[in-house]
């Protein structure tokens, strides 16, 4: 058995290690109950401290990959996930009440589409005639396909977006699997792999999208998977242009991995949304939540595309909910076909992106640099993220440290929900200053990063 594990740590880092070893019980070729070397003979046959070898068991263990039974010494074990999502806390748990909170990442409720009407409609009907009805309505099912970006080979309904990432993520990430997402992303999602016991590799992004160098040398890597943002992306606000798509999936085409887009923000983004479905259907998963566009408490997103994903991801619910509420399904269905709500959609698309310009105009003036990005969420570079989270604060404003967004250490930063400045002109572009204040740059300095 040490002889097999030296052989297939690639990494000799601790978590170079713990992957490894995570793949290994993942194939089988460490079997449950298998009886691990010590951490002392393991860092004599690979050359590492002990320190190193104790870390990645440390890791394996929060993951439940293995487990220690005194003198017996450490065994493996079927994985059963660590403890709570620190990075979504970290962004959720700020140190009270704001003034104005921009750390939320959720849309302006007066935006929203009203759902008076469309309830009042759907409390008098009968939508489920029996258990074993099909769990999207056949109506809803037309209306997703209509608007999808390429033909799915299946389409399911779920309770949100990270209800569809988490499904999806347990079909297609296994324990020790490479999984390949953007830099940064979103907290959630890293702290869900981490769960899963991915090895997660962050690429890079640019005003295009994902680096294309970042992800050829990723893929080198031969991971499982690719999670993106096609558009709106949260943190940054980019939306992938059809050149880089087309520069990304010549490099996808070649690989095995599958690619999950999730297109979270959907009709609020003014971005056109590119996919890679419409080259590899059976190969890519695309996610469409209506939270941000139609409202948060529908708890409703679309999964569709390879049909051996999706119909995994149904047929698993199938133990447990089952279903997404009918009741949601057919809210949904109303507003989808609902003339006044597309023109409230069209009014927010245009409304928050004029926010956006605004605030990364008078950044600009404040010699802190920054692109408009897409949607409702803008990303700030500070001099001290710390300082600058405080500074606010201290104003009675919120904003989300940027630390749990990275998958590796990078440039101080601030997520601003800048869609929810719902002020006029001159108030949007005052609490704008005190952000500029806040990130602690002058032109002189900024024009040198």
């Amino acid at each position: 058995m040490l002889t097999d594990i030296v052989e297939a740590v690639d990494d000799r880092s601790a978590r170079g290690i713990a992957a490894a070893i995570g793949r290994m019980v993942t194939a089988g070729t460490l079997a449950t109950d298998a009886r691990l070397p010590t951490v002392r003979a393991l860092s004599r046959a690979l050359g590492v401290s002990p320190t190193t070898v104790s870390e990645a068991w440390q890791t394996l263990a929060a993951v439940g990959a293995i487990e220690a039974r005194g003198r017996l010494g450490t065994f493996v074990r079927q994985p059963v996930g660590p403890g709570g999502p620190r990075r979504y806390r970290r962004v959720t748990e700020g140190p009270g009440h704001f003034a104005l909170d921009l750390s939320t990442g959720t849309p302006d409720p007066a935006l929203l589409p009203d759902l008076g009407k469309v309830v009042a409609k759907v409390s008098r009907q009968s939508l489920t005639s029996s258990y074993l009805d099909q769990p999207v309505l056949p109506e809803l099912d037309e209306l997703l396909r209509a608007g999808w970006p390429f033909v799915p080979e299946q389409i399911t309904v779920v309770d949100g977006a990270m209800d569809a990432l988490d499904r999806v993520a347990q079909v297609v990430v296994r324990l020790g699997d490479r999984v390949v997402v953007e830099h940064p992303t979103f907290p959630p999602l890293l702290d869900l792999l981490e769960q899963l016991g991915a090895e997660v590799i962050g690429v890079d992004i640019d005003a295009e999208g994902m680096s294309v160098d970042g992800l050829r040398a990723a893929l080198a890597l031969q991971p499982s998977a690719v999670f993106l943002q096609p558009r709106a992306h949260n943190p940054t606000g980019v939306t992938m242009t059809a050149r880089r798509r087309k520069a990304l999936g010549a490099l996808l085409a070649g690989s095995k991995a599958i690619i999950v887009e999730d297109d979270h923000s959907g009709d609020i983004a003014t971005g056109r949304l590119v996919s890679f479905g419409n080259t590899m259907p059976a190969r890519t998963v695309h996610i469409r939540s209506f939270s941000k566009s139609h409202g948060p408490d529908l708890r409703l997103a679309a999964i569709g595309g390879a049909a051996n994903v999706v119909s995994a991801v149904a047929n698993r619910r199938l133990l447990g909910p089952g279903w997404s509420s009918r009741i949601l399904q057919a809210v949904l269905i109303g507003l989808l076909r609902d003339p006044a709500t597309a023109v409230t959609l069209e009014r927010a698309r245009h409304e928050y992106a004029r926010r956006q310009q605004l605030v990364v105009d008078v950044l600009g003036e404040h010699g802190v640099p920054t692109a408009p990005g897409d949607g409702i969420n803008l990303w700030m570079r500070v001099a001290d993220e710390r300082s600058a989270l405080i500074t606010l604060a201290a104003q009675g404003i919120g904003a989300a440290p940027g630390e749990p967004f990275m998958v590796r250490p990078d440039a101080d930063s601030l997520r601003l929900t800048v869609g929810l400045l719902d002020g006029s002109v001159p108030d949007v572009r005052a609490t704008a200053r005190r952000l500029a204040e806040a990130a602690g740059f002058t032109p002189s300095r900024a024009g040198q990063r």
